[in-house]
């Protein structure tokens, strides 16, 4: 049997299979306008999220599959952990800034195309200034260096935050 059937068959027995089992435990909680909270069941217990997609993007004409998070994760003692994709791997000589008004916020990490802080405090500071905003920016560079910008709305960002921390208490 060739190498690409058996990795075929491996895909339909196991990838598959998971990919369903990880859709049926994920359990959308509600929408707030531009946000919505979600919840999942990991191995460490129940993950409460609330997450959002651009209102905008620049360049226009590069469509990508950005997302920004609020997660909470009690089985880890995790909570206020902001993340965000802007839908590729981001390049490693550049910062990923998140921006509202005067505010900047840079994230630390930056693996398989997610960006994380490393500071609860500074996320902590970043959840008050989005219940506060109106609006929040996340730039980013991809592989090649090129800059892009992905505009989030914070209308609705309060009420999912809190249903998504309650959802999780």
């Amino acid at each position: 049997m060739s190498i690409i059937k058996k990795i075929l068959i491996l895909l339909t027995l196991v990838v598959i299979p998971l990919s369903n089992t990880f859709a049926n435990d994920l359990k959308k909680v509600g929408k707030f306008k531009d946000w919505e909270v979600m919840t999942v069941s990991e191995a460490s217990g129940k993950v409460c999220f609330a997450q959002s997609i651009p209102v905008l993007q620049a360049p226009k004409k590069d469509k990508r599959d950005a997302r920004l998070f609020v997660t909470f994760r009690p089985g880890e003692k995790i909570s206020n952990e902001i993340s965000t994709t802007s839908g590729y791997e981001f390049n490693k000589n550049n910062s990923v800034l998140a921006t509202s008004g005067n505010n900047k916020f840079k994230f630390d990490i930056k693996q398989q195309g997610f960006a994380w802080m490393t500071s609860n405090k500074k996320e902590k500071i970043m959840v008050k200034v989005m219940k506060k905003g109106s609006r929040i920016m996340v730039t980013g560079y991809n592989e090649k260096g090129s800059q892009t910008i992905d505009h989030y709305s914070l209308l609705g960002f309060t009420k999912a935050y809190n249903t998504a921390k309650k959802a999780c208490s």
